[in-house]
């Protein structure tokens, strides 16, 4: 199996910056891709950003520019670094792991951007 164990949430005023961890561990191998998404109360959970094994990154239109998304393969950890930040960005935020055979995901950390 694969654990997939977040921080770095919390409680920022909209400007403010944060970085979120995600360390894999476990059966951590064809890994595909490993990204953020996040959800919001009364939404549905969407992607923020990913990144496949190719280094190939992808990004939420609402977050281009603003947040960038990066891995220590050493560490097995995958970053997300949000700047920028709105009251629009608060939601949980969770860490996702594809791979051959199947994709995981962590328990999430809150994200409150305040205005």
């Amino acid at each position: 199996q694969v654990q997939l164990v977040e921080s770095g949430g919390g409680l920022v005023q909209a400007g403010g910056s944060l970085r979120l961890s995600c360390a894999a561990s476990g059966r951590i191998f064809s890994i595909i891709a490993m990204g953020w998404y996040r959800q919001a109360p009364g939404k549905q959970r969407e992607l923020v950003a990913s990144i496949r094994s190719t280094g190939i990154t992808n990004y939420a239109d609402s977050v281009k520019g603003r947040f960038t998304i990066s891995r220590d393969n050493a560490k097995n950890t995958v970053y997300l670094q949000m700047n920028s930040l709105k009251p629009e960005d608060t939601a949980v935020y969770y860490c996702h792991l594809d791979r051959y055979g199947g994709d995981y995901w962590g328990q999430g950390t809150q994200v409150t951007v305040s205005s």
